[in-house]
């Protein structure tokens, strides 16, 4: 699964950690990428979000910051039912001033032992694109770094399809929900659906996981929807 939480805001403007914890437990994911999660930060109470649902989820939890936010940490955050193997997070390069984005990775143990990368990530939403598609090219980047496992980028990468970051991330990587997907595949916003905006992205190599299926649930638990997802590993 990957899903931006808005730090656990749902539409109706409730902080509620329990409803998102509810909307992946409903699914029973592997592995779950987070955006916009919250670590002791004003806004949140100064909750460890990152913590709250790995108890409430029953899963391990990852997060690392990218952003000094109201006192506490903000970034993205993964949640996985495998062994975490290891964990690094990269700063992804900014060309002007704002948040900084980051690509929080896992390499995590599957049954039967065999190494696979996970990561999540969140990117610049402004209209001029020349950050997101620098950002592609730092992404690419780590197919080199991990050359020999199977690697899922999931997030919020904040453009369309058919648009010119899409197009860079297709030379790499194939894109799920057009692979398999029905529909529209609009995650945002979660009352009025309208924008494909959130991905699972499957890196094209001999390793790589075939997408089967890939959906949707319906939930206003976060100003996105949840994007779900079945691969099978060859």
């Amino acid at each position: 699964m990957t899903y931006n939480i808005h730090h656990g805001e749902g539409v109706d403007g409730k902080l509620d950690l329990p409803r998102i914890a509810e909307v992946i437990k409903a699914q029973a994911p592997d592995l779950v990428a987070l955006q916009e999660v919250d670590k002791g930060v004003a806004r949140t109470d100064r909750v460890d979000t990152p913590a709250e649902l790995a108890r409430l989820t029953g899963m391990t939890a990852l997060f690392h910051n990218n952003y000094a936010y109201q006192g506490g940490e903000y970034g993205n955050a993964i949640l996985s039912r495998f062994p975490v193997v290891s964990e690094s997070n990269t700063h992804l390069k900014m060309l002007r001033e704002g948040e900084q984005r980051g690509v929080l990775q896992a390499v995590v143990e599957l049954p039967g032992g065999r190494h696979l990368l996970f990561a999540a990530t969140h990117i610049d939403y402004r209209r001029d694109d020349a950050e997101r598609l620098q950002n592609i090219q730092e992404f690419k980047g780590l197919l080199g770094q991990y050359p020999a496992l199977p690697f899922i980028l999931c997030g919020d990468f904040n453009d369309f399809p058919n648009s010119r970051v899409h197009a860079a991330m297709k030379e790499d990587f194939v894109d799920s929900w057009e692979k398999v997907g029905e529909g529209d595949g609009f995650t945002f916003s979660s009352d009025r659906p309208r924008s494909r905006i959130d991905y699972v992205w499957v890196a094209r190599r001999d390793s790589a996981p075939q997408p089967k299926r890939t959906w949707i649930p319906e939930t206003q638990a976060s100003d996105h929807l949840p994007l779900v997802f079945e691969l099978e590993l060859p």
